[in-house]
């Protein structure tokens, strides 16, 4: 790490460059402050994820990201336990596939146009504060100070220890990026989702321009049985005998709803303080809004602005803390009916029109629920 970087004082230091991390850092420096934002890994990296963009994050996401959109999605495939799918279909696109390596890429650059410091290849091995010193994170690379430290290194990372992000839940998502070939079109311009025979799991197939993203997603605890529920997917879809770039895996969490959001001046966002929907998975929306809220939220404070990080955690909890607790009981209600969900998301008029709202971001699943009418009716269909 360059000697400068070490000896200066940041008034923002952002530990981690997924879609959290490049947004908080891209808004603080959009606020007028100094950004040196950092990640362990060397980027551009491969990341484990579907890549499905909803409206909520095409809202957040600089224009000249979008160029890295590889599908337009029109129409949903549901099926439960592999039996005969049905299709839900729109005229217009409602989700869009990207492949994140290209896309944290583009946000990373985003962030770099607008005056931030980026330094791959770097691990934080420690973070401290004190009066005097503000906030000193320890690396593999050498000491860096900061007024504000936004943390974003996902869900192992330190910042949320250091914070004391307490999970709810957590899931093991195995995934394998299949060689496109021209069999594989009949994916094209669509999602394909399967209900399966564990409690609150489901596999996916999303296009992409060069390979299908093809992945399950279960409860963690059980890996053998995630494997094998990947080989039967896969063959189920007849492409078990496709070329397999990539075989990855990783751990999905949620967060207690009393969990911390900041301890001093770090705050921590996205995956690090355990923002996704217990039901779906989804967590890029919410990477990217908490990210972009940390970052201004983290400038205004290292410009001496009293309570803007207190405001960051307050607008966390009443905005992005209903759909998570919407989502848990989604997934509750998911682990013992999948069928139900699968008739009202598959052949409901009703469902399809708020599936492709949520898609769209024109509605969440938080205020969904909110309506006396939604909640009769989980009540209901719990029993």
């Amino acid at each position: 790490m360059a000697q400068e970087l070490e000896s200066r004082l940041w008034d923002v230091v952002v530990i981690g460059a997924g879609p959290a991390g490049s947004s908080a850092a891209r808004a603080a420096a959009e606020r007028g402050a100094s950004v040196l934002l950092v990640d362990r890994a060397r980027f551009p990296r491969y990341k484990t994820c579907g890549g499905g963009l909803i409206g909520l994050s095409i809202d957040q996401i600089p224009p000249p990201v979008l160029d890295t959109v590889e599908q337009q999605v029109l129409a949903a495939r549901f099926s439960l336990r592999g039996r005969v799918p049905v299709t839900d279909r729109s005229r217009t696109p409602f989700l869009v596939l990207v492949q994140r390596e290209r896309f944290d890429a583009a946000l990373v650059a985003a962030a770099v146009e607008a005056g931030v410091a980026f330094r791959s290849g770097v691990a934080v091995r420690g973070i401290a504060e004190d009066e005097i010193s503000g906030v000193t994170v320890t690396t593999d690379s050498g000491l860096l100070h900061a007024r504000v430290v936004v943390g974003a290194d996902g869900t192992s990372g330190r910042t949320g220890r250091y914070v004391g992000v307490l999970n709810r839940g957590t899931d093991l998502a195995l995934e394998l990026e299949i060689r496109r070939t021209p069999e594989t079109d009949r994916f094209d311009g669509s999602v394909y989702l399967d209900w399966g025979s564990a409690p609150g799991s489901y596999g996916w197939v999303f296009p992409k321009r060069d390979v299908l993203t093809v992945g399950v997603i279960e409860a963690r605890g059980r890996p053998d049985s995630t494997r094998q529920y990947l080989d039967s997917w896969v063959a189920r879809l007849g492409l078990s005998g496709h070329e397999v770039e990539r075989s990855s895996g990783h751990l999905t969490q949620w967060r207690e709803p009393d969990s911390p959001l900041r301890r001093g001046s770090v705050v921590v966002a996205g995956d690090a303080a355990g923002l996704l929907d217990p039901w779906t998975r989804e967590g890029i929306s919410f990477a990217l809004r908490s990210g972009t809220w940390a970052g201004r939220a983290a400038a205004e404070s290292a410009g001496g602005g009293e309570g803007a990080l207190d405001r960051y955690t307050d607008r966390v909890l009443n905005e992005l803390e209903p759909d998570i607790r919407a989502g848990e009981r989604m997934l509750r209600l998911f682990e013992r009916r999948p069928g139900l969900v699968h008739a009202f998301l598959g052949y409901s008029g009703i469902g399809r029109r708020l599936f492709l709202d949520v898609c769209r971001g024109r509605k969440s699943i938080g205020g969904i629920l909110a309506g006396r009418a939604a909640r009769t009716a989980l009540f209901l269909a719990r029993q």
